[in-house]
C-alpha cells in the first residue's frame, strides 16, 4: 500500500519591471546596451513574459527598439551561420 504524497509546487518569483522600480519615465533609444538586453541574438524584441517588464515600458521599449533600429543603431536581424550539415551539392 503506496502512501501518496502531496507535491507541492513552489511559486515561481514575480518578474518585477526594472523601469519601474527604478522610477525611469523615458527610455532612450540612443542607450544601445540597456537596448540589446530586451532582444534575442537574433534581433527579435523579448516577449514581456521573458523581460518582465510592465505593460506600458514593454511598449517603450518596442518604440526604442524600432527607433534604433531605423536610426542604425541596433540591426534588424542578424545573419545566421547553420551549423547543421546539409547535403553536397555537385
Amino acid at each position: 500500500m503506496a502512501k501518496q504524497r502531496k507535491v507541492e509546487q513552489r511559486q515561481p518569483r514575480r518578474k518585477y519591471c526594472q523601469f519601474c522600480k527604478e522610477g525611469v519615465e523615458f527610455i532612450d533609444y540612443k542607450d544601445t546596451q540597456l537596448l540589446r538586453k530586451y532582444m534575442t541574438d537574433r534581433g527579435k524584441i523579448k516577449p514581456r513574459r521573458v523581460t518582465g517588464a510592465c505593460t506600458q515600458h514593454q511598449h517603450d521599449i518596442a518604440i526604442a527598439i524600432k527607433r534604433a533600429r531605423e536610426m542604425a543603431l541596433l540591426p534588424y536581424t542578424v545573419a545566421v551561420v547553420s551549423s547543421r550539415g546539409g547535403r553536397n551539392r555537385g
